[in-house]
């Protein structure tokens, strides 16, 4: 997979000017894949069930975006996200009553295993980053199974880093997701050989699970802000104030360059290519874009060349 996520923070933003832009655009970076992301919201982490906000794509946004991917050359993956409103860490959710959580998530999960399958979209995420009810093996059966009867394409689930070890569902998925925001050192650094010594132990680790499990391993989410010291904390937004595009450039490579090739990794989906305008609370020279960035140049090396 060469791809790249194209999130929504609001309504329309799928059905926006820029949208056939921004897809043509990721395109011609040498891409073959784009992930877009209908996000539900909870109040409280302990909420019981989620709910639509303003920030939620429609479902005619959805399926109008589908089509202009598929138009300009592009596969999609359907991520749906569960956020909450304060901007809590989604991992932290642990509803007062599970039972009631799952039916209200299998609910919304199965409409967009619905909606994807009616506008050919081609692979499906069950969940991301749910740490706090991934090891609910039984309940995500049951989500699983649901997708599965109306979905026919591959199926993921998109673990954090440091929770992927935890999930006692792969055996019911096609490929492992990892949404890969493992720091990379303790200073900031340009040094792309010392870069990808750092993901070796990391890569022999994931070579082993995937060996376990039989399954390959998709990068469902990598990315990194144009921030110096960016490499020290792939998941934040707010590292430092400083432009880091160089470093940027350098973590862009050395991922490259360390899973390439590798028999067992199934590729990497960006985050993210770029903010609607007026939705980016990190200014562009900031942010996780790495469009007209030094960053943009090593995807279209790897991806545009190969």
């Amino acid at each position: 997979m060469r791809g790249f996520t194209l999130p929504a923070w609001n309504r329309d933003d799928y059905q926006s000017p820029q949208a056939d832009t921004y897809l043509r655009q990721i395109a011609a970076t040498g891409a073959r894949w784009v992930t877009f992301t209908p996000t539900w919201y909870q109040d409280k982490l302990t909420d019981s069930a989620m709910h639509t906000t303003e920030e939620t794509a429609s479902d005619d946004s959805l399926r109008h975006i589908i089509s202009l991917a598929h138009s300009a050359g592009l596969k999609v993956m359907l991520k749906p996200h569960v956020d909450l409103v304060k901007g809590q860490d989604r991992a932290e959710i642990r509803p007062d009553d599970p039972d009631a959580w799952f039916t209200a998530y299998d609910q919304v999960i199965t409409h967009y295993a619905q909606l994807a399958a009616a506008n050919g979209v081609e692979q499906f995420s069950v969940g991301t980053e749910l740490a706090g009810l991934s090891g609910d093996l039984d309940h995500w059966r049951q989500v699983i199974a649901d997708v599965r009867s109306h979905f026919r394409g591959t199926l993921t689930y998109a673990a954090n880093y440091d929770e992927y070890r935890r999930i006692p569902f792969w055996q019911e998925l096609d490929l492992i997701g990892i949404d890969a925001y493992w720091p990379l050192g303790e200073k900031a650094t340009t040094d792309v050989g010392r870069l990808r010594e750092a993901w070796q132990p990391i890569a022999a680790q994931l070579a082993d699970f995937s060996a376990r499990q039989q399954r390959k391993i998709l990068f469902t989410e990598a990315g990194y802000v144009s921030q110096r010291g960016a490499i020290t904390e792939p998941y934040s937004w707010t590292v430092s104030k400083r432009n880091g595009d160089a470093e940027q450039a350098a973590a862009y490579e050395a991922l490259l360059a360390a899973f390439d090739g590798k028999p067992w990794w199934a590729g990497v989906c960006w985050w993210m290519w770029d903010d609607w305008p007026d939705a980016g609370e990190t200014p562009k020279k900031l942010a996780y874009t790495p469009h007209g960035k030094p960053a943009e140049q090593v995807v279209r090396h790897w991806w545009a060349s190969h």
